[in-house]
Formats: structure tokens, sequence, C-alpha cells
């Protein structure tokens, strides 16, 4: 089976296209993005909800492509000019957090007009579509509305096992029997999710110098998943 999602032990995930397992839920994304050249003017804006490998897969385009990447909260119109060059590239990360920032929309605003000028490939990362943004700027509501979008969709459960799978083999963990299929039919379809789960179990074994239990488990993804007082 395909990789995805490698895990160090300082528990960084590695972005490389080779820890990218590519299935039902991301295939047309990757698809779209590796064919840049069918970009509508050269944009492209990537939408998926947290967890769901928007930052994986973003970042390897960018390596492969020698692509800045830029978190949209932090634009600013000043910078703007900086970031787009000539026949490069470059990655907007969170655009949906510059709704309501007149900064970032600005700055986002300019960008658009830049990378256009200078043939600049501009790919967005999004949890939403810009409808949900609340992008005040007329024109750049716009031009988000109007731009192409490629999705990535929930995993599914043989995804989700997959992820699991190689979390565990990463951090060096062995597991029960039947413990990934138990969590898989238990735990929201969530990637983001599934990393900090692994990160939580090796954390208490490591602390407790106890192995990996059922118990433990279902402990933990209840603390994880349980409502914000």
């Amino acid at each position: 089976m395909p990789r995805q999602l490698t895990l160090d032990l300082a528990g960084d995930p590695a972005h490389s296209r080779a820890d990218f397992l590519v299935a039902d839920a991301n295939a047309l994304a990757v698809a779209a993005l590796d064919a840049p050249d069918a970009w509508p003017q050269g944009r492209m804006l990537l939408i998926g909800e947290a967890g769901a490998g928007k930052t994986h897969l973003a970042s390897f385009w960018a390596a492969e492509r020698g692509a800045m990447r830029v978190s949209a909260p932090a634009l600013t119109p000043e910078a703007a000019d900086g970031l787009a060059c000539q026949n490069g590239a470059l990655v907007i990360e969170d655009a949906h957090c510059a709704g309501g920032l007149p900064q970032a929309e600005q700055a986002l605003f300019h960008l658009w007009n830049i990378c256009h000028m200078r043939n600049c490939l501009l790919l967005l990362t999004a949890r939403r579509a810009p409808r949900d943004w609340g992008v005040v700027l007329p024109d750049l509501r716009s031009r988000m509305d109007a731009m192409p979008q490629t999705r990535i969709a929930a995993p599914d459960e043989g995804l989700l096992a997959a992820v699991l799978v190689k979390l565990f083999a990463d951090r060096q963990l062995s597991v029960p029997a039947g413990l990934i299929d138990w969590l898989v039919l238990r735990m929201d379809r969530d990637l983001g999710l599934a990393r900090k789960l692994v990160a939580a179990l090796d954390e208490s074994a490591m602390a407790d110098q106890k192995p990996v239990t059922r118990r433990l488990a279902s402990d933990l993804l209840d603390q994880l998943t349980a409502p914000d007082p």
C-alpha cells in the first residue's frame, strides 16, 4: 500500500511527495495540482477541512517548483510585490483567514494582479469556499468567487487506517491486534486527529513505561474529542 504522513520521532510530519498517500479522497486534487498548465490564468484554490492534507500537498508542490509559502493572515500590501517572482510560483495558505483583515485582503488582491502580470502560478489553500471567508473588499470577493477550485474530501476508512498504520510504525509503537480497525470505526475521519492521537499514545506509553492498549486509546480519544468546556 502507498504511504502517507510519515512522522519522525520529534513528532513533525514529513511533507515530501513520497510520504503522501494518494487515495480516492485526494486523487483529483493531486491531479489538478500536477497540471498547472491547465489552471485558468495560472490560479488554483485547494479546499479541504483541517487535517485533510492541504499543507502536505501544498508543501511538496511548492518544494518541487521553488515556490514561496506564506500564511494569508500575515500578508501586507507593502510585502506583496516581493512575493511573486517572474515565471515562478507562490503558495498562500489558510486563505480563509484573510477575510475581515484589511491588510491581508488588500495584499491578496494585489497578489492576484501581480501574479497575472508576472506569469507566476498562484496556489491558495483554504478550509472553506470563498463565500464563507467573510471577505469585505468587493474586488477581492468577486475574484475569489471566480477562482477555479479543487477539493480534498474527508478520508475514507481505508485511508484513515493506512495513515494510522504508518504513524504507529514511524514511532515504532506496537499496538494490539485489531486496535486500528477499532479506532477507525470510532473516530472522525480526520488525519489531524489521527496524528494527535498517535502522538498522545506515544507520549503516554513512554511516560508510564506501559504498552499501548485499547483502554488507553479509548481514554485519549475521548480527551482529544471532548467539547471545550
